[in-house]
């Protein structure tokens, strides 16, 4: 069985940042693919290891990834 979560990858400084804000998982990598394949390693090891318990407490079902216009100065 497989499950399909986000990943939100930004760069920052010389890194990059990869979040699953479904569980509120965060990881790094040199490259955008390193990011990524390190986040669902993070993912992978969570659903193993965690309680059933905060898994559900982390799960957040709904996820909704918009962009935001605001005037600037």
């Amino acid at each position: 069985m497989s499950k399909t979560f986000t990943a939100v990858i930004q760069k920052e400084d010389n890194m990059y940042v990869a979040l699953c804000p479904e569980l509120d998982i965060a990881s790094q990598g040199e490259t955008i693919q390193d990011a990524r394949n390190n986040l669902r390693e993070a993912i992978e090891l969570f659903l193993e290891e965690a309680d059933p318990q905060e898994m559900r407490g982390r799960m957040h079902e709904e996820q909704y990834i918009s962009s935001v216009e605001v005037a600037v100065g």
